[in-house]
């Protein structure tokens, strides 16, 4: 089993968040929960060490030869900016984007990750994946995952004219309940949440102290045998909920400071 080792400086945090879905509903509606997010990532800078992207950053993302999906723009430019300032951004590809390729890492210089990996950070044991495909049942996504990731599929994507396949694939995205369903709305018991019972096979062959997903959109913090704990991100349209780790995990609501105005007297 393969890891990558973090080791946190002294009052340095790792940071976790996922599902913003950018471009959903519409470019307008959009571009409000964009700037919440980028408020979020002013703050976070100051101590983060580490910043873990966990998928469906995007609503639909597809790179192709010489070009990319308009909008974003103050996003990724702060994600650099993040990257600038030291701070390693990994970016787990999710279901909306999973036609990610290269522009993230040539461009920022993020890692991106295409599927599950494992982590030790601070001396405790991570699996994080964005959660899409693992786990049981869902078998009507696990065919359609594969249609979109055949390569003679994406080849045949690519030729169509730009405009018209981000109209395509943005219309099915929403049709497709991209942003969490009615069914996203509630727990559904521990016996019937996939990630859920795919932590728990996990855990009878493995030693893990956290699984860290996205994709379900439900935020929750759920406690497993061998003191183990599952964490569903939530997202970036309902929740704005987020993680973060020092010393053991958290997950928490991102509410904007707001500065107080005092009338000028006259």
């Amino acid at each position: 089993m393969l890891k990558t080792i973090i080791n946190l400086e002294p009052g340095k945090k790792v940071y976790f968040a996922s599902d913003q879905h950018f471009g959903a509903p519409d470019p307008k509606a959009s571009k409000i929960r964009e700037e919440k997010f980028i408020h979020w990532m002013d703050e976070i800078k100051e101590d983060a060490q580490v910043l873990f992207l966990m998928g469906d950053l995007f609503d639909f993302w597809h790179e192709w030869k010489y070009v990319i999906p308009k909008g974003y723009v103050r996003v990724l430019g702060k994600i650099a900016e993040l990257k600038d300032r030291g701070i390693h951004v990994y970016f787990f590809v999710g279901n909306h984007d999973l036609w990610m390729k290269d522009y993230l890492e040539e461009e920022i210089g993020c890692t991106v990750f295409y599927k599950k990996q494992y982590f030790e950070i601070a001396g405790k044991q991570f699996l994080l994946a964005h959660g899409d495909g693992l786990g049981p049942g869902d078998k009507g996504y696990k065919r359609m995952k594969k249609l979109f990731t055949n390569p003679i599929a994406q080849w045949a994507f690519k030729w169509l004219h730009p405009d018209i396949a981000m109209k395509i694939a943005l219309y099915l995205s929403q049709k497709n309940k991209m942003i969490s369903g009615e069914e996203d709305k509630a727990f559904l018991g521990e016996d019937k949440e996939f990630l859920v019972i795919y932590s728990k096979e996990k855990l009878k062959t493995e030693k893990i102290d956290y699984f860290i997903y996205g994709h379900r959109h439900l935020p929750m913090v759920l406690s497993l045998e061998q003191n183990a704990k599952y964490i569903n991100l939530g997202d970036w349209i309902s929740y704005f909920t987020y993680g973060v780790f020092e010393k053991d995990f958290e997950l928490k609501t991102f509410r904007e400071l707001t500065k107080k105005i005092t009338p000028k007297k006259r």
